[in-house]
């Protein structure tokens, strides 16, 4: 059995967006969500600018009851539920009572890098004083690396596969990835693919002490992710959520649902910290491999894709990404694809980034455009090398998108490529 796959519904919460409507203006209109922390700066971090998501107890209202709010204090769970929902009420779906049986067609993949940090931080305190029985019974539940997908799960009656995956920061792509294949090979008829990464000082702390943060830029937050810019200095911390409704297009055509794209292919690997590879480093060739293998298993060549969107995090591997690019799709010049870089509106938001990137990318192909890329007025050298200035627009281009190749890369030297195509619906 080999099922086409489509998207079909999307959600997000990111810092420069919550909810589709808001994410989309800002996607165009090139807006930031970065901001100063005096969290961070009071508590001496040499960045003290962060993405993170604005979340108002109004909005937090739409999605919780007052126990679930009062039990959960986890920012990344809470903001994987609120992109969760979103995503399955955006492809029309209804959420189960919970006398119902559950949905047995339907799963979730919905993966993270850390869960709960001020959860765990607030029971070891208390756990030091010796008041083991005043943890409560919300400790587990956020901080188990599966609390985000077992929340979902519950919240949406799922019965298929609810699982949780972490692969750092290739997280999102990767699960996008595996909830393909299992509709793919007919295991499921649904599965809603995300990622989340939780805000604050006890996640971004140890980038902070890696010295990969960027310190120059704390009087001007919205100048200081600057991906592929020659002035970049380091990632900008952020955090949030993105989901996307995967089904088998049958089902998609059956229920006669609004398709954004097709998943059309990809691929995951790693590169074995080999050939200059290591736990923070790619290897390059296992970069290469891996966007190749993509291409291959989606039956398309390198000149065929129109628009990348980048992992390019604002550091000094931006022009070795764009190269691996280069290599993989044999293209240099004018005749690279389009170039997008999410990250100088949001930051780098950890495992989350993939799956809010995604979430752009489901946009851009249905709606035909291509969002400016800010903060890359001076280009790096080494990236103009290889492609023209023009395939890194900074302007709003619509524009209509065959297929969109988006790739992901993370700490311990893995690797995630998706392909997507734009759908025509008859």
């Amino acid at each position: 059995m080999s099922n086409r796959v489509v998207i079909t519904g999307i959600g997000v919460v990111s810092p420069n967006g919550v909810g589709i409507p808001a994410f989309r203006k800002a996607l165009q209109e090139g807006v930031s969500g970065i901001r100063h922390s005096q969290q961070l700066a009071t508590m001496n971090f040499s960045c003290q600018i962060a993405g993170q998501p604005i979340i108002t107890e109004d909005l937090l209202a739409e999605y919780f009851d007052e126990l679930e709010l009062k039990l959960l204090s986890s920012s990344g769970i809470i903001y994987g539920i609120m992109a969760g929902i979103q995503a399955w009420k955006d492809a029309g779906l209804t959420i189960r009572h919970k006398e119902e049986e559950p949905d047995w067609d339907s799963g979730t993949i919905f993966g993270t890098g850390t869960s709960g940090v001020d959860k765990f931080r607030e029971s070891i305190y208390k756990l030091d004083e010796g008041q083991v029985r005043r943890l409560g019974s919300a400790v587990v539940p956020q901080t188990m690396a599966s609390g985000v997908s077992a929340y979902l799960g519950g919240k949406l009656g799922l019965g298929n596969q609810i699982t949780t995956n972490s692969s750092a920061c290739t997280t999102g792509t990767e699960g996008l990835i595996l909830a393909y294949e299992r509709i793919k090979n007919g295991s499921a008829k649904r599965m809603l693919a995300g990622a989340a990464s939780d805000s604050g000082p006890y996640i971004w702390g140890g980038f902070d002490a890696l010295k990969v943060c960027t310190y120059k830029y704390n009087s001007e937050p919205e100048k200081g992710s600057r991906p592929m810019s020659a002035s970049a200095s380091g990632i900008v911390p952020g955090s949030g959520a993105g989901a996307l409704l995967l089904e088998s297009l049958e089902e998609a055509l059956q229920r006669g649902a609004n398709i954004y794209a097709e998943v059309v292919g990809g691929h995951i690997n790693g590169g074995g910290q080999r050939n200059g590879g290591s736990m923070t480093a790619p290897n390059s060739y296992a970069v290469q491999r891996c966007i190749r293998s993509a291409l291959a298993d989606a039956k398309i060549k390198g000149d065929e894709v129109d628009v990348i969107n980048g992992h390019l995090t604002a550091t000094g591997k931006d022009a070795e990404e764009v190269r691996n690019w280069s290599e993989a799709l044999d293209l240099k010049g004018n005749q690279f694809p389009y170039l997008n870089a999410l990250k100088s509106m949001t930051g780098h938001c950890l495992a989350a980034s993939g799956s809010i990137e995604l979430v752009a990318a489901a946009l851009q192909l249905k709606e035909g455009f291509i969002f400016p890329n800010v903060n890359c007025e001076d280009v790096h050298p080494e990236i103009l090398s290889l492609i023209d200035k023009e395939r890194i627009p900074q302007t709003l281009l619509y524009k209509s998108i065959n297929l969109l190749a988006k790739a992901s890369f993370g700490f311990g030297d893995v690797n995630a490529c998706v392909i997507l195509k734009r759908y025509l619906q008859p």
